[in-house]
């Protein structure tokens, strides 16, 4: 599996580029399963007691998906972890994702504004359920319009207003544009050959640090994503 890889560093926080197919924490079921914290544990073992959960999440404010790649945040003490997790509830970190969805967007920008929910007998995300409902707004704007063989396909920049669990691949596929490999929501329609991962990826982290610098960090597309755009 591949570590991730460190972009910056001070004795606060740590800036992050988590590969796909690395959990962030332990998941039931996946407690044997390689997780991003089990390389911050071997290697910034401080993170052990920082956090709401430390025992399961240590150093953990916020998450990837397992297959998507990108920055990650990560506090080194409590008082840092407080004034992330602040930032991250009050909307103040500005997130942003690079996303290839099926289909040509006639669009060029748009707001998607639709509450999400879980859908009944599943932990599965849906933008028509309301149980356990919670407002979600999700930015996007088309970077370039691409075809790939036959198929049609548009590179977008998605700014997640809120912070829900799948959110991004909810919304995209709920105006029906899925994320290209986001089976679990798109379906069969998205899979595209030689690509094992969604085409989700997590580019820029935009925030004011606690000493009052306003910074910005961007991880690029990862060879396996880029070579498909090329």
């Amino acid at each position: 599996m591949e570590s991730p890889q460190v972009i910056y560093e001070n004795k606060d926080f740590l800036i992050l580029n988590k590969p796909a197919g690395l959990l962030v924490h332990p998941a039931p079921g996946k407690e044997q399963e390689n997780s991003l914290v089990d390389w911050l544990l071997k290697n910034y073992p401080e993170v052990w007691k920082v956090g709401d959960e430390p025992a399961t999440r240590p150093g953990i404010v916020h998450r990837l998906d397992k297959d998507t790649s990108g920055i990650i945040l990560i506090p080194r003490n409590q008082k840092t972890f407080e004034y992330f997790k602040d930032l991250f509830q009050s909307h103040k970190i500005k997130k942003t994702y690079l996303a290839l969805v099926v289909g040509n967007m006639k669009q060029e920008s748009g707001i998607i504004n639709q509450p999400i929910g879980i859908k009944d007998g599943t932990m599965k995300r849906s933008a028509y359920s309301s149980k356990m409902q919670k407002p979600a707004v999700t930015e996007y704007k088309v970077v370039k319009r691409v075809n790939i063989g036959k198929k049609e396909f548009t590179l977008l920049e998605v700014s997640p207003r809120t912070g829900r669990t799948h959110q991004i691949r909810v919304h995209l596929n709920f105006i029906g544009y899925p994320v290209v490999g986001d089976k679990l929501y798109g379906g069969s329609r998205t899979k595209l050959k030689g690509l094992s991962r969604q085409f989700l990826h997590a580019w820029t982290l935009e925030f004011t640090a606690p000493d009052g610098n306003r910074m910005k960090f961007e991880a690029d597309l990862p060879p396996e994503l880029k070579s498909f755009l090329e």
